[in-house]
């Protein structure tokens, strides 16, 4: 069995990794986490800045890992020891596209862009920012928010307060689940096969989606004591003022479209060609 390669980083540092990495998991306190997908070269690390403890890295059977010894990637989300927040870094790592990506930040901002294989990213708080995925992506947030453009894959996100904007969405199946954030959602493509569901849900988060004009889906949209608006004919609007629900067949259906809220306001749009939110 190779050994594993192991480094101890208290300073800023470059490292080029020669053996594959086909996966990569990442943990970090406060400051700037860059991943970036590409289809040239070998995986690198740049680490710009760091105080604090060590961050340790190794490397073994095709897995990268960075991060620190005393926050657990099991319980990513639970982990509050307020006292180890004490720490920061500014970390980028270029890796192949097809790897697959676990990423957790603890305060600090993330960025994953042109990763092919799937994504994992937790947050506690700090926003995250995801641009050309084309595998399927799992977001889970305590406060942070999630912004994210042109995915073609899955995405299943879970937050207690953090919003979700989601532009020029490339046709995958769309789950999300908030309690107050808010949720901005933009269709580029919602031609998928039939069965691939929008499901959206929040507690008090208001809820816009924006669907091109040629869609073919089943909307079903209902809020408990929002307001609920819509800019396609075909489909009815019920409810005693304001109007609590939406629903019908928009094209031919198929693709199914739910989105259900307590006391948020639901807006069902329509999108125009080479426009975005």
């Amino acid at each position: 069995m190779p050994t594993p390669s192991e480094w101890s980083l208290t300073a800023p540092q470059k490292l080029t990794f020669e053996e594959p990495v086909t996966a990569l998991n990442v943990r970090l306190v406060n400051g700037t986490l860059n991943i970036v997908g590409t289809d040239s070269g070998p995986a690198r690390l740049e680490l710009s800045a760091v105080s604090g403890p060590p961050l340790r890295v190794t490397h073994e059977d095709g897995r990268l890992t960075v991060g620190y010894e005393d926050v657990p990637w099991r319980g990513f989300l639970a982990w509050l020891d307020r006292s180890g927040w004490r720490r920061s870094a500014t970390v980028t790592l270029t890796v192949p596209t097809a790897t697959r990506v676990e990423a957790g930040v603890v305060g600090a901002a993330a960025v994953v862009s042109g990763i092919g294989g799937a994504t994992d990213v937790r947050g506690v708080t700090g926003d995250v920012t995801l641009v050309a995925l084309t595998g399927p992506v799992r977001a889970e947030s305590v406060n942070g928010a999630l912004e994210a453009q042109s995915l073609g894959g899955d995405l299943h996100f879970n937050s207690v307060s953090g919003d979700l904007t989601l532009v020029e969405g490339r046709g995958g199946a769309v789950r999300a689940e908030s309690v107050t954030g808010g949720m901005v959602i933009d269709l580029a493509d919602a031609s998928g096969a039939a069965g691939t569901a929008l499901d959206l849900t929040t507690v008090s988060g208001d809820v816009a989606l924006r669907l091109p004009p040629e869609t073919d889906a089943d909307v079903d949209a209902t809020t408990a004591t929002g307001r609920v608006s819509c800019a396609f004919e075909s489909l009815t609007v019920q409810g005693h003022w304001p109007p609590r629900r939406v629903s019908g067949r928009l094209g031919a259906g198929g693709v199914r479209v739910k989105v259900t809220t307590t006391s948020g306001a639901v807006a069902l749009l329509r999108r125009r060609e080479g426009k975005v939110l």
